[in-house]
C-alpha cells in the first residue's frame, strides 16, 4: 500500500498530516505556500483555471462570485432545505438546484456538486504532499463531522474519489481528535470532545480503557460553527455602514467579502483583545465620492452579545449525547476542545457550563483533527509500528431504519450503536396476493419517515402470492466501519433475495 495521508476536509480551513516513522509520530504537512493550513476557498476564472487556498482568498476581493467558500455546509443538502436557503442569501456565489434538486454551485454557467467543489481542495492537499515528501500519495482517512449522515458521508467519499484517492476510511472529527490527544491508556476515563469548528459542531463522549477507545454518543449541529459568528458581525458592520453613509451593501458581493474578511479577522482578535478597530476605506461610494467604514471599538462584550444565542445553540447536543450515554456532568473526566471556535473565550466558558470542567488545549485545535487521522491512516497503512495502536469503537451518529404502513419510521439500527454491525428484523406482507415488496430506507429521529433523510430503496419482487401477513421477508442492514450502509432483502421460503449498497441521488460518482 502506498502512503495514506490523514485528511482533516473543513468548512473555513482544511489540514493535512502522514505518519512519520522515523520520529513516531504523526505530523502535519504544509501547503505549497508553506501555511500549515489551508483555506477551503476555491477560485474559478473564466478560463476554466481553478486556484485553492490563500490564492483563492485574494482573488475573491475582485471575484467574489467566482469565488466558493463554506461548500461543506452544502454537502448533501437539499435546495429547499431552509438552512441552504438562509445561507444562499449571504452567500456572494451562486447556489442553485441541480437536477436532483441538491444545493449546488453554479460559477460561470457551470453547475457543480459540492463534491465536485471539495475535490478541488482534497485535490491541491495531495499534489501538496506528494511534492513535499517526493513519492505519490495513494489515499487518505477523510475526517467527517460526527453528526454527517449517510448522504453527506457518501458525498465525502465521492470528493476524495475525484481528487483521485482511495478513501481507506471516513472518520468522525472528534474521534480523530481524541486519537490525537494524549491520554494514558491504563486509566479508565470518560471524556468529552467538543469539537466547533467554521461550520459545524459535534459533540462525543468517549470511554477510554486498556487500549480500547468506545465512542459512547455523539451529537450536533451540521450548521452551526464561526461562519454563524461570522454572518452576525457581517450583519452588524452592513447596519453601522448604513446608518452612517445611508448606503446599504447587502447587493454587492465585492463589499460583502470585505466585511466577511473583516468580520473573522475581528473574530479572532477579540480571542486575545478586549476590543478591536476596523477600518475599512473605500468600501461604498456616494455621488460626493468614496465611502469608508471606521469603528475606532468594536469589543468583545459585542461580540459576545451578537453571537449569545447562536451560542445557546451547543446546549441541546451536549444534553443530547449525555442522555444518550447515560452519563451525568459529574462522570466526565477531562474535556478536550478542537475546533478554531474553541479559541473564542465565550465558546470556552460554553463548553465549561455544559461539561462540567474546563476544556483542555493541549492540542493545537486547528490540526489536532488532521494529526488524528494520521494515525488512523497510519493503522490502516501499518507503516509506523511506533504510533499509538488503539482499538477505535466508533458509533452511527442518526438511525437508521425503513418505511412503514402509514408512513412510520420501523428503526433497524438506532443512533449511537457500536459500527461496524449488522442487524435483521423480520416483515410481513400488508396486502393480499403481494408479490412484490419495496422498501424505502430513512436516517434519522423523527417517528415519521416525513421528518427523516431518505436515503434510498430496493425492491424484492416474485413474491409468492398468499393472504396479508403470511409472506414474511426478512430485511438486514449491515454498516461498516464508515457508517456506509448495505440493505438485503429475503424472502425465506423461497431464498429470493435483493440488496444494495446505497448510493443516495446526491453521492456523485467521480
Amino acid at each position: 500500500m502506498g502512503l495514506v495521508l490523514g485528511i482533516d476536509l473543513g468548512t473555513t480551513n482544511s489540514c493535512m498530516a502522514v505518519a512519520d516513522p522515523a520520529t513516531g509520530h504523526a505530523r502535519v504537512l504544509p501547503n505549497r505556500e508553506g501555511e500549515r493550513t489551508t483555506p477551503s476557498v476555491i477560485g474559478f476564472d473564466v478560463s476554466g483555471k481553478v486556484t485553492v487556498g490563500s490564492a483563492a482568498r485574494r482573488q475573491a476581493v475582485l471575484h467574489p462570485r467566482d469565488t466558493v467558500f463554506g461548500v461543506k455546509r452544502l454537502m448533501g443538502r437539499r435546495f429547499s432545505d431552509p438552512a441552504v436557503q438562509q445561507l444562499r442569501r449571504l452567500l456572494p456565489y451562486e447556489v442553485v438546484a441541480d437536477p436532483s434538486g441538491n444545493a449546488a454551485v453554479r460559477v460561470h454557467g457551470q453547475v457543480m456538486t459540492p463534491a465536485e467543489v471539495s475535490s478541488h481542495v482534497l485535490r491541491y492537499l495531495k499534489e501538496s504532499a506528494e511534492a513535499q515528501l517526493g513519492q505519490s500519495v495513494e489515499g487518505a482517512v477523510i475526517t467527517v463531522p460526527a453528526y454527517f449522515d449517510e448522504v453527506q458521508r457518501q458525498e465525502t467519499k465521492a470528493a476524495g474519489q475525484r481528487a483521485g484517492l482511495t478513501v481507506h476510511r471516513l472518520l468522525n472529527e472528534p474521534t480523530a481528535a481524541m486519537l490525537a490527544s494524549r491520554f494514558d491508556e491504563s486509566r479508565a476515563e470518560n471524556i468529552a470532545v467538543f469539537d466547533l469548528g467554521g461550520g459545524t459542531f459535534d459533540i462525543s463522549l468517549l470511554h477510554v480503557e486498556d487500549e480500547v477507545v468506545q465512542v459512547l454518543a455523539t451529537s450536533g449541529d451540521n450548521f452551526l460553527g464561526g461562519d454563524n459568528v461570522d454572518e452576525l458581525v457581517v450583519d452588524a458592520l452592513r447596519r453601522i455602514f448604513l446608518k452612517q453613509t445611508g448606503v446599504d451593501l447587502a447587493h454587492s458581493p465585492e463589499a460583502l467579502w470585505r466585511l466577511k474578511d473583516a468580520a473573522e479577522s475581528t473574530k479572532r482578535a477579540l480571542s486575545e483583545l478586549e476590543q478591536t478597530v476596523i477600518d475599512l476605506p473605500f468600501l461604498g461610494a456616494a455621488a460626493e465620492g468614496p465611502l469608508h467604514l471606521s469603528i475606532p471599538s468594536f469589543s468583545r462584550t459585542l461580540l459576545e452579545n451578537l453571537a449569545n444565542r447562536e451560542l445557546e445553540r451547543l446546549r441541546a447536543p451536549c444534553e443530547q449525547a449525555l442522555q444518550d450515554a447515560g452519563l451525568q456532568v459529574e462522570d466526565i473526566h477531562r474535556v478536550v476542545l478542537v475546533g478554531g471556535m474553541t479559541r473564542m473565550p465565550a465558546v470556552r466558558a460554553r463548553a465549561e457550563k455544559l461539561l462540567g470542567r474546563p476544556g483542555e488545549r493541549s492540542v493545537n485545535p486547528d490540526e489536532a483533527v488532521a494529526v488524528g487521522a494520521a494515525i488512523e491512516a497510519d493503522i490502516v497503512a501499518g507503516t509506523s509500528p511506533d504510533l499509538p495502536r488503539v482499538l477505535l469503537l466508533d458509533v452511527l451518529s442518526r438511525s437508521l431504519g425503513i418505511r412503514t404502513e402509514g408512513g412510520r419510521f420501523s428503526v433497524l439500527i438506532p443512533r449511537n450503536t457500536t459500527i461496524p454491525t449488522r442487524e435483521t428484523k423480520v416483515f410481513a406482507t400488508t396486502l393480499d396476493q403481494q408479490t412484490h415488496v419495496d422498501l424505502e430506507v430513512y436516517q434519522g429521529e423523527a417517528p415519521t419517515v416525513d421528518g427523516n433523510r431518505y436515503l434510498g430503496e430496493l425492491q424484492l419482487a416474485g413474491l409468492p402470492a398468499a393472504p396479508a401477513g403470511t409472506v414474511r421477508v426478512e430485511v438486514d442492514f449491515t454498516i461498516d466501519a464508515d457508517g456506509i450502509l448495505q440493505v438485503t432483502a429475503r424472502e425465506p421460503a423461497t431464498g429470493r433475495k435483493a440488496e444494495v449498497t446505497l448510493r443516495p441521488p446526491t453521492a456523485t460518482s467521480p
